[in-house]
């Protein structure tokens, strides 16, 4: 009975935590998506063409924060030294000379001009997934892919909720024509095509993240509204929504402080679904050349290479194995939420 007990004292978000962890599946899913987040906040770090400290004629230079031009390494020229040059590191190596170099010596548009096999090259030595169609190598576009693939999901995310949560929030409390109102514009936005809006103003517009998150964001928050909608109009007619009118509490306060805590658990649910719903979005805009634009590293881009170049296995292999793994883990931790969100669990 004290087990009992001292569940019971728990705070709510305390128990949902518990019933997350007791589904193993979803708990080092989290950690593991966590992890590999984490580190590709830190990809110039872990894939790069400039070593991370090097000691030259006994100075210390950090290329990695500072560019220095060839000069400054015995060469001839002016411009920004190319640490993957063979004079270069032979200097570099040479001496009381040393450098550096990360772990996957290539960023995501080092291209390798010593490769043995035309590009698309296959994975060597040098390059352990190969090379694309121009010789850039495809660990490091994987891992900054990855990076940029992610952030791009939590901030399309991040502004879908907050709009859908809104709108939800207004239509749900205030009811009557505002909410009619609300409804018949949802399903005419609704029956825009989304797909056509985005090639014209891809035709009109320079390709950015930002515009493409602009664009999704204007359709994304739909779905999330009704249920955010859903639980305000069945909250507001609560007894203790009563008694706080009765009291003269403001409905701003209503809102904020009694109903939406109350209609935050679609939204918690739903978060992971909707990162990998945005993933998804990404790689197909960029896979049919409508995303970022072509020199940032995209998996949808590495996708369209693979069709275009289907003896270059490597490529769509490598690529799919990230995309299908990302989106493995976010399904295990949305489902392990939905789980540990339900109150009729013990």
């Amino acid at each position: 009975m004290s087990g009992v007990k001292a569940v019971q004292a728990l705070s709510p978000g305390a128990r949902a935590w518990r019933r997350y962890k007791a589904n193993r599946r979803g708990y080092y899913s989290l950690w593991i998506f966590s992890l590999l987040f984490v580190l590709s906040l830190f990809a110039e770090v872990l894939s790069n063409d400039k070593p991370l400290l090097l000691s030259y004629q006994g100075e210390l230079y950090v290329p990695l924060l500072v560019s220095y031009p060839e000069t400054t390494f015995g060469g001839d020229f002016e411009t920004e030294a190319d640490y993957n040059d063979p004079f270069i590191r032979e200097q570099l190596e040479g001496g009381e000379n040393w450098a550096v170099f990360p772990l996957n010596q290539y960023s995501y548009n080092s291209i390798n001009f010593e490769t043995e096999h035309p590009n698309p090259a296959p994975p060597s030595a040098d390059n352990l997934l190969g090379t694309d169609d121009r010789g850039r190598d495809v660990l490091a576009r994987l891992i900054y892919g990855f990076r940029i693939s992610v952030l791009f999901a939590l901030a399309l995310t991040v502004v879908g909720t907050l709009i859908g949560i809104l709108a939800g929030a207004l239509q749900g409390y205030l009811g009557g024509r505002f909410d009619l109102f609300m409804q018949r514009f949802i399903e005419v936005w609704g029956s825009m095509p989304e797909l056509y809006l985005l090639i014209i103003f891809s035709s009109i517009f320079q390709p950015s993240i930002w515009l493409l998150i602009i664009l999704l964001s204007l359709f994304g928050w739909m779905g999330l509204a009704d249920y955010v909608r859903a639980e305000f109009l069945r909250g507001r007619n609560m007894d203790y929504v009563r008694a706080a009118h009765a009291l003269g509490v403001g409905n701003r306060q209503i809102m904020w402080r009694h109903l939406l805590p109350n209609s935050m658990t679609p939204v918690i649910t739903f978060l992971p679904f909707r990162i990998s719903g945005s993933i998804l979005a990404l790689t197909s805009l960029d896979f049919l050349g409508l995303g970022v634009p072509p020199s940032t590293p995209s998996l949808g881009e590495l996708l369209s290479q693979g069709k275009e170049n289907i003896d270059a296995w490597w490529l769509s292999m490598s690529t799919f194995g990230v995309l299908v793994g990302t989106l493995v883990l976010l399904i295990f931790i949305g489902d392990a939420l939905r789980e540990a969100m339900d109150i009729r669990r013990g």
